[in-house]
């Protein structure tokens, strides 16, 4: 099963992951990082419908995103 790690204090919030995710598997975390910025949040409770596609690190501008097979 597939799955990702994302590092909220790298992310900056472009959200690109969220735009390009094909199964709508990240949202907007609710909490801030250390930084001041509201990082991409992976949906762990829908971890299960990751099909590791890596899309996600792909866009990520920060190298964030980290995917797991």
């Amino acid at each position: 099963m597939a799955y990702i790690k994302i590092d909220a204090d790298r992310c900056k919030g472009c959200y690109f992951c969220i735009k390009f995710c094909p199964k709508q598997l990240i949202i907007v975390s609710d909490t801030h990082n250390k930084v001041g910025y509201f990082p991409a949040q992976f949906l762990q409770e829908k971890e299960d419908q990751c099909t590791g596609c890596k899309t996600c690190a792909l866009m990520c501008p920060d190298t964030a995103i980290e995917v797991f097979k």
